[in-house]
C-alpha cells in the first residue's frame, strides 16, 4: 500500500500526471482544487474515490484513491477543525482509520497551524488507535519551530502521538529525531537554500511493521511544479 501526500501549491488538475507516475494507491494534497475543476481537464486521471474539502474551489484539501480503496468520512468529523479529516478508509482485505491533513485555518486564534493538529488529537482521541490509523499530510510543523512554553506544539503533537504507537514513518525509517532531517519536503518560497522538512505519514505500530519505504521527491524534479516534493511512503500490506 502506497501512501502519497503532496502539496501541489495549487492547480493539481496541470500537476495530476506527474504524481500519478508514482503509483500512489492513497494519494493526499494539500492545495487542491474541488473536483469540478478538475473534471474539467480531460486528462486528469480518474481516481477510484475521491473527497474534498474547502472553502475555495482552488485551494482545499483533496483525498484520492487510485486503487480499490473506498472512502466514508467518519460521523464525528468536526467542521471546526476544517482540515484534519477522519476517513474510514477499506477494501474488501483492509480496513484503515485515516486523517487527511493541512494544517491551516488561518481563522482560528488558538493558532492556524500545527494547533489545529493538536485539538485534533484530543477530539478524535477516541478514533487515534494504537493500530490500523495514518495520520497524513502537510503539518506545517516542525520541532525546529516549538515556541517555550506552548503547549500543542510540534514536539506535543509527536509526544502524544507516541503514547499510542503512532509515529512518523520518515522517522523511523531513517533513524533520526524530528528537527534532525535529512530530507526536506518544502523548500520555502522555492529557494534550495530554504529547505523544511513539515510533511509528514504518522502511523500505528502495526503498519509500521510492515514499512517496506520512505522516499522524499528531489528538489529538481519537483521544484517546478510546487515549493513541496511529495513524500512517499510503502507498506507491505
Amino acid at each position: 500500500m502506497k501512501v502519497i501526500t503532496w502539496n501541489c501549491n495549487m492547480s493539481f488538475r496541470k500537476k495530476a500526471a506527474m504524481v500519478r507516475e508514482l503509483k500512489p494507491d492513497l494519494l493526499i494534497v494539500p492545495e487542491c482544487e474541488c473536483p469540478e475543476r478538475l473534471e474539467q481537464f480531460k486528462d486528469f486521471p480518474k481516481p477510484h474515490d475521491l473527497l474534498w474539502y474547502g472553502r475555495n474551489e482552488v485551494k482545499g484539501l483533496g483525498i484520492f484513491s487510485f486503487t480499490d480503496f473506498q472512502f466514508r468520512v467518519h460521523r464525528n468529523y468536526n467542521p471546526a477543525i476544517q482540515y484534519v479529516i477522519p476517513i474510514q478508509t477499506f477494501n474488501a482485505q483492509i480496513r484503515l482509520t485515516l486523517f487527511a491533513i493541512w494544517a491551516h485555518n488561518p481563522d482560528d486564534p488558538d493558532g492556524r497551524y500545527v494547533e489545529q493538529i493538536w485539538k485534533a488529537i484530543h477530539y478524535y482521541q477516541r478514533l487515534i488507535r494504537t493500530e490500523r490509523t495514518l495520520l497524513v499530510g502537510d503539518f506545517n510543523s516542525n520541532t525546529i519551530w516549538d515556541r517555550p512554553q506552548r503547549i500543542g506544539n510540534h514536539s506535543d503533537v509527536v509526544a502524544k502521538l507516541t503514547k499510542k504507537g503512532i509515529k512518523s514513518a520518515y522517522h523511523v525509517k531513517f533513524g533520526t529525531s524530528h528537527g534532525c532531517e535529512n530530507h526536506p519536503t518544502l523548500f520555502l518560497y522555492r529557494h534550495r537554500d530554504r529547505p523544511y522538512h513539515i510533511d509528514y505519514c504518522f502511523a500505528s505500530n502495526d503498519l509500521l511493521c510492515k514499512l517496506r519505504s520512505v522516499e522524499v521527491g528531489d528538489f529538481d524534479g519537483w521544484i517546478p511544479y510546487s515549493d513541496h516534493v511529495p513524500l512517499i511512503v510503502d507498506f507491505e500490506l
